[in-house]
């Protein structure tokens, strides 16, 4: 693979700067036609790389790929999972180079995208096309490609399910997570639910003049900067009812296992730039990320936030919340527990609405498996150090859907680090994990 790689890089390269250059962005209504041209691009890639069929599928909301070629219905399949939608590119001024322009600046690919996840979905296709005009291929590969990742996968659950037996395969294999460090490799066993919620708080029917009634009428903002601090503790811990009750503790044998994954406290503060870090009490910081539940607020608004002053008691305050679970909460409980809780917590003065927006749970899979032991071969081939097994942090909620209607298990071939700011601005991907990431995947066929 490392020969074909160098002979065929330029190519690959333009490649993927070809979808790069979509902005298919799937929670913005003015993207709608660049999803579809997304779509369709990939389709050409997956008939150029050697699938036999590869089509554009419409689902409720944005458009699936499908692709697939079939060697031998007696061997085994491999169900590749990705998703070519992106995050929004705000905020655009904090970019250094147009985030639907790629450019490679020391070493990197600089794009929105470039990591999560057309990069990392790009290397399965390579590596799919490598294993097939090498006369390599000994699996049937399917590829199932989604336009709304980003936003929760609110149609993909429900075509899976009506598509059952076009999926059917014996593992789904993903790479849309980062790895420890490029000098430490690992591979994801499990990773985080989610429940996102959006809250607003109503105070009086209109806009005030702060001097006639401030001190007089509650302030929205206020109250809802009070509310929110009082969803967790000195400690750490949330303080919605029932919040905990379904959480599985690990024992200290699996904490040990997990405590394996090197990790650099002060280097930590260095890169986020930040004196001390915080979370709950108890638990080390890979273990906050990565085994325990967590509530943060995504966004909070209201009033005038316009250039200049504008003395004004505002009517409404909002805010976005995620909560990220661990596997056996339940994100549709959670949600609702948290519906109750902070409609409970509301004073008289103020009327409050929860909206809740999308989520999913999370999960668990063997590291014994046959499938990880060949991920694990193939990457310690490619790094020259065998992969350390961790749980990330992150939510793809549809996996664990995917797991229940296909009743297989996902696989997390991650290769993004942490310096690639995904969701942020400046998204980047290295090329040498692009290329790794090209290798491991075939080496991955090899060994499974």
């Amino acid at each position: 693979m490392k020969q074909y790689i160098e002979t065929n890089k330029e190519r690959f390269i333009e490649e993927l700067f070809s979808l790069l250059r979509i902005p298919s962005v799937s929670s913005l209504e003015q993207h709608k036609g660049d999803m579809l041209l997304c779509a369709e691009r990939l389709v050409e890639l997956l008939k150029e790389a050697g699938a036999d069929q590869a089509d554009v599928y419409p689902t409720a909301g944005h458009p699936v790929v499908f692709g697939q070629k079939l060697v031998d219905p007696s061997l085994p399949t491999v169900l590749v999972y990705g998703h070519y939608d992106v995050q929004p590119v705000d905020p655009i001024e904090l970019w250094h180079s147009d985030p639907f322009e790629p450019e490679i600046r020391d070493g990197a690919i600089y794009a929105r995208g470039a990591n999560d996840d057309k990069g990392q979905l790009f290397m399965h296709i390579k590596a799919f096309e490598f294993m097939v005009r090498q006369d390599k291929l000994k699996h049937n590969v399917k590829f199932i490609l989604e336009g709304e990742e980003e936003i929760g996968s609110p149609s993909l659950a429900a075509w899976a399910s009506a598509n059952k037996e076009l999926l059917a395969a014996d593992i789904i294999l993903v790479s849309d997570t980062t790895m420890i460090s490029e000098s430490v490799p690992s591979i994801n066993c499990g990773m985080r639910g989610l429940s996102y919620v959006e809250v607003k708080v109503t105070g009086p029917n209109k806009d005030l003049h702060s001097g006639h009634y401030g001190g007089a009428v509650a302030n929205p903002i206020n109250v809802l900067c009070d509310m929110i601090s009082s969803l967790i503790d000195n400690d750490g811990h949330i303080t919605v009812k029932g919040f905990y009750d379904d959480v599985v503790e690990l024992s200290a044998e699996d904490r040990a296992k997990l405590s394996r994954a090197p990790f650099d406290i002060d280097e930590y503060k260095e890169f986020l730039d930040i004196n001390e870090v915080k979370g709950e009490a108890g638990y080390s910081t890979l273990e906050r990320t990565g085994i325990r539940p967590c509530l943060d607020v995504n966004g909070i608004w209201g009033g005038y936030t316009g250039e200049g002053a504008k003395t004004v008691l505002p009517s409404v305050a909002h805010a976005k919340i995620s909560m990220r679970l661990v596997p056996n909460q339940d994100s549709a409980t959670i949600t609702r527990l948290f519906e109750e809780h902070f409609k409970s917590i509301a004073p008289d003065y103020v009327k409050v609405e929860v909206m809740p927006h999308h989520g999913g749970d999370g999960f668990l899979i063997p590291i014994s498996s046959p499938a990880y032991k060949a991920a694990e071969k193939a990457m310690t081939e490619v790094y020259g150090i065998e992969p350390v097994p961790s749980r990330g942090g992150g939510s793809i909620p549809i996996l664990a859907d995917l797991q229940r209607i296909l009743g297989i298990d996902p696989l997390l071939m991650g290769f993004g680090l942490e310096r690639d700011t995904i969701h942020s601005p400046n998204e980047s991907y290295l090329l040498k994990q692009l290329f790794a990431g090209m290798e491991a995947i075939a080496l991955f066929y090899k060994y499974y």
